[in-house]
């Protein structure tokens, strides 16, 4: 069985990540499976364990980290957050592709332990864009916001650790130009010949 493709689809807070992921997963020839991260924080009303988050103790999540089993984490809270290998790694074997929507510090932690994954980073058109998003959102101060925008200048330059750059100027061009470098991703030589080596085997046994 041909294996699945790794999705990572990363970018600065405020681009409009969830947003481009949320448009894809509606498109009716997609068929990912999203990541699903852990967390030791308690379920909330309505959250359902292995569909939203796998919640965890903190022990069991520490005992993960120990064994190498994340992929990456943060604390946040009080609370860890990360994103399993062994789910990954299951449903990757099983043929099917999984999109990872994660911050730009995770999916250089990704990168480091499964670099055969695509590596997405989502951009605005430009800062003023960006800035202007951040204002549309009504949640947060000026000052903050400025914040957000001189961090989001320091992680553009890190782009150069990705495989591809989508500008996100409209949503349904950022998701046409994620489903291109997909098929793209499954023609690479890597991902296909491992099944004609299979046949080959077989053919010579």
């Amino acid at each position: 069985m041909k294996r699945g493709v790794l999705i990572v689809l990363s970018g600065p807070s405020g681009v409009g990540k969830g947003t481009v992921r949320k448009a894809l997963f509606e498109e009716s020839d997609i068929d990912f499976q999203y990541s699903i991260s852990m967390t030791t924080r308690q379920p909330r009303t309505g959250e359902v364990n292995g569909e939203d988050y796998f919640f965890v103790t903190r022990e069991e999540f520490e005992a993960e980290i120990a064994d190498g089993g994340m992929l990456e984490y943060a604390e946040y809270v009080g609370n860890y957050y990360g994103t399993p290998k062994s789910f990954i790694e299951k449903t990757l074997a099983a043929g099917r592709d999984v999109l990872l929507e994660i911050d730009v510090q995770g999916a250089l932690q990704v990168k480091e332990k499964m670099p055969e994954g695509a590596y997405i980073f989502l951009t605005p058109p430009d800062l003023g864009a960006l800035k202007e998003r951040l204002i549309g959102r009504g949640t947060e101060a000026m000052e903050v916001i400025d914040r957000r925008v001189s961090a989001a200048t320091a992680e553009i330059r890190m782009m150069a650790n990705y495989d591809y750059a989508v500008v996100n100027d409209e949503v349904p061009l950022a998701v046409d130009r994620i489903k291109d470098i997909i098929k793209v991703e499954r023609l690479r030589v890597n991902r296909v010949l491992p099944e004609y080596i299979t046949m080959i085997e077989e053919l010579e046994a």
